[in-house]
Formats: structure tokens, C-alpha cells, sequence
């Protein structure tokens, strides 16, 4: 005779496979409309994906969202789900590139990354990124937005320093500025939307500015928030104070809040700083970061 509480132990182990099984399913099915497409820029095939089935009109937004450093494009994509989920309603299409090994060639002269090393050309791959989804969704070349958090962030800086008439605003996530000996750009010193969203408890990206601190891989130093935040104000024609207020406490069941300060004027790129008090290097729950940065480019369509 079976012992009933052996019975009931193992219906519920049967239970709790089915039930990982169904969860690992659903993950996969959740990415499964995501695709890896690649391009050869110099000799070098640069990755990034993308959900085909996104349903987007002729004259869509284009958004890249980019990982960090040591990241890839598709660990990000559960990341972009809030802004995948305005594509129709909004008519935007997100993109995931990724960076070459792994690391970007963004501006930090510092850089042991090989991508950095060997001087990978970065505009060349986001120029064909632009010319390919034009050409395959008739996306609206004036209306391309940069979004990355850490090192995506960093790529976000150099687009916005770079090529400032194919980017119309970025958004970075927890990234400074280089400092100025770390500064492997030429900039054009072109205006352009910028919000940044940085943590003030983040031991990675200081807060307060000096060096970045991450395992294998040496990036040199950064800006402050302050004037990471002050360079954009003071290149899109900005002075004095900007405008303070508070974010709505999502998650009250943390030490987090969102201070918000905003450049904004007639005629004058808007630049924003997100304050996150007692943020750390990493996604809160309090707001969708990415989202966020959709909610900032939309306000920069004319």
C-alpha cells in the first residue's frame, strides 16, 4: 500500500518539474521572436537583434537600446519589452546591436577592451544599422534615438559626440562622461537632447566622478553626474539652475527616490538628469529606465 505522504511528495516534485519545464518554455517563446542578424563593417561581422514582428508603419522611430560592457544584444531584450510594447501605438522599432566582443569603442582612451585596442568603427556600423532599417522597415532617419545602460550608455555619449545629425537625442543609463585626459572622441560640439540617469550609491560609475571599477577590463576615469549633466546643459546653450522636482515612489518598500532636474526652453535641446538617491549599478524597480528614455525621445519629436 503506497504511504499517502509519499504520494503527495511526489505528485508535488512531478508538479514542480511541469512547472519548470513550462517556465523554461516560456522564456524561450517569450525571445523566440527576436532574431541575431549581423553586418560586415571592415572586416569585422558586428551582431544585433531585433523582433521582426513588431508591427511599425513607414516614418517609425528608430531606437537602439545597448548593453554594457561585457554584455550582449539579447540579454537585453527582456529590457526593452516596455518600449516594444508602444511599437504599434507609438510606432516604434527597437534594435539591440552589440558591441564587438562583447565591449564597445566608445570614448574612453583608457579602454583595454579590444574593440577599443583595435579602433573598431563604431559610426560605420551604426550608419549601416540606420541605412538597413530605412531601407527594411522605411523608418524615419530624423527620428533615430540612443539609449544604453553602463558601456551602452558610454556608446550613447560617443553617437550623441560623433555622428550628432544621424542621432536625434540619447539617453544614458548609469554612465559619466570621460574626463577629459580620458577622452578618446573629437567632438562636434553639435546640440542634442541628452538625459542621463545615474545612482548616487553606484561604487561602479561614480557618482561623484574618478575611476570606474570593473573586473578584466581597465576604463579610466569619469566626470561627475554634476558635469557630465553641466557639459550637455552648457553646449545646448544653458545656464544658471535647472528645474527641480520629484518622481512619483513606484516602490516604496526601498530606500530609493528619483530627483529630476530639466533644462528645457523654446528653441533649445531639452537635457534632463535623473537623480536616483541610493541607486546602485544596476536596473531599479522604481521606474523602467528604458522606458523613461522612450518617454524623453518622444518629447523631442517635432
Amino acid at each position: 500500500m503506497i504511504n499517502l505522504r509519499k504520494l503527495i511528495h511526489l505528485r508535488s516534485l512531478m508538479f514542480k518539474k511541469l512547472l519548470s519545464a513550462f517556465l523554461i518554455v516560456f522564456a524561450f517563446t517569450a525571445n523566440a521572436q527576436h532574431v541575431l542578424d549581423s553586418l560586415l563593417i571592415e572586416g569585422h561581422y558586428r551582431v544585433f537583434a531585433y523582433n521582426p514582428a513588431l508591427k511599425v508603419r513607414p516614418g517609425a522611430s528608430l531606437v537602439f537600446v545597448m548593453h554594457g560592457s561585457g554584455g550582449e544584444p539579447m540579454g537585453l531584450v527582456s529590457r526593452g519589452a516596455k518600449i516594444e510594447s508602444h511599437a504599434a501605438s507609438d510606432n516604434v522599432m527597437v534594435v539591440y546591436p552589440g558591441g564587438y566582443k562583447r565591449y564597445w569603442n566608445e570614448c574612453r582612451k583608457a579602454s583595454t577592451a579590444l574593440a577599443n585596442v583595435q579602433n573598431l568603427n563604431e559610426e560605420a556600423f551604426f550608419e549601416a544599422l540606420i541605412d538597413l532599417f530605412a531601407s527594411k522597415y522605411k523608418i524615419n532617419k530624423k527620428q533615430v534615438f540612443a539609449t544604453g545602460f553602463s558601456g551602452g550608455g558610454h556608446m550613447s555619449y560617443k553617437l550623441a559626440l560623433t555622428m550628432p545629425g544621424k542621432i536625434r537625442a540619447i539617453s544614458a543609463v548609469v554612465a559619466n562622461m570621460p574626463t577629459d585626459e580620458n577622452m578618446d572622441c573629437t567632438p562636434m560640439n553639435v546640440p542634442i537632447p541628452v538625459m542621463i540617469t545615474n545612482g548616487t550609491a553606484d561604487q561602479t560609475n561614480p557618482y561623484d566622478g574618478g575611476e570606474v571599477k570593473t573586473t578584466g577590463v581597465t576604463l579610466g576615469t569619469v566626470r561627475s553626474t554634476d558635469q557630465s549633466f553641466q557639459y550637455w546643459a552648457k553646449l545646448d546653450g544653458y545656464a544658471g539652475q535647472p528645474v527641480k522636482s520629484m518622481m512619483p515612489d513606484a516602490d516604496t518598500s526601498n530606500n530609493i527616490t528619483v530627483e529630476k532636474y530639466t533644462y528645457q526652453a523654446k528653441g533649445k535641446p531639452e537635457v534632463t538628469l535623473l537623480k536616483v538617491v541610493n541607486g546602485k549599478h544596476e536596473f531599479i524597480t522604481d521606474f523602467d529606465m528604458f522606458e523613461e528614455s522612450w518617454k524623453f525621445f518622444k518629447r523631442q519629436i517635432k
